[in-house]
């Protein structure tokens, strides 16, 4: 239903799919018998998503609809949690995607913005050496603290990676940017200029 919810009040036909495929897996994950790991549910949304449903397993806790506390957290391949210019940050072409700033300032901010837990390691995928992630763990336990914190963390931890993308001149970042500050009038994010002459582009010496 918050999958339903958000498709109804408006979403940008570019990512009207992924909502289609969520909700089509949210169904069906019952039939399918999990064997991975501890059995952990894996879902990919945006940011928009991310909040509606952790918002929603809080809620859950607190009417008694769900046993327990929930954790969640997110894959590195996620678009704030790792530097990797093998990977992850390939599609960042300013020159930044061999820095590992994102993934540092991910799990600081993660943190500072009330991760019950958070992570910063070396190696994943592509080798040591080569990527370094920044991960978090939340824990939902159906309070009004947690659901602020979880409001307060997803939205920092999507929107740190959208906006270096959207810096490093990523068409559909800048876009996906743009509404997230529409969203949260709180948010504010420097958008790139083009650079209309490619000419000069030519002309730089690195």
């Amino acid at each position: 239903e918050v999958m339903q919810e958000i498709i109804d009040e408006g979403i940008p036909k570019e990512i009207e799919q992924q909502y289609q495929d969520n909700m089509k897996w949210i169904k069906e994950a019952g039939k399918h018998k999990m064997v991975v790991g501890s059995q952990a549910r894996i879902l990919y949304s945006d940011q928009r998503g991310r909040v509606a449903l952790a918002v929603r397993f809080n809620q859950a806790i607190s009417r008694g609809e769900m046993n327990g506390t929930i954790v969640i957290s997110r894959d590195h391949h996620d678009v704030s949690g790792t530097d990797s210019p093998f990977r992850e940050t390939s599609n960042i072409y300013d020159g930044s995607a061999v820095t590992a700033d994102m993934a540092v300032q991910n799990c600081i901010g993660d943190a500072f913005r009330g991760a019950t837990w958070v992570a910063l390691h070396n190696g994943g995928g592509v080798g040591w050496g080569e990527v370094m992630n920044g991960g978090f763990g939340l824990v939902l336990d159906g309070s009004d603290g947690a659901e602020e914190r979880a409001r307060r963390m997803l939205n920092w931890d999507v929107s740190n990676g959208v906006a270096r993308r959207a810096w490093s001149g990523n068409d559909n970042a800048q876009s996906t940017i743009k509404r997230a500050m529409e969203v949260d009038h709180k948010l504010k994010i420097t958008v790139a200029n083009k650079v209309e002459n490619k000419e000069l582009i030519d002309q730089l010496k690195f």
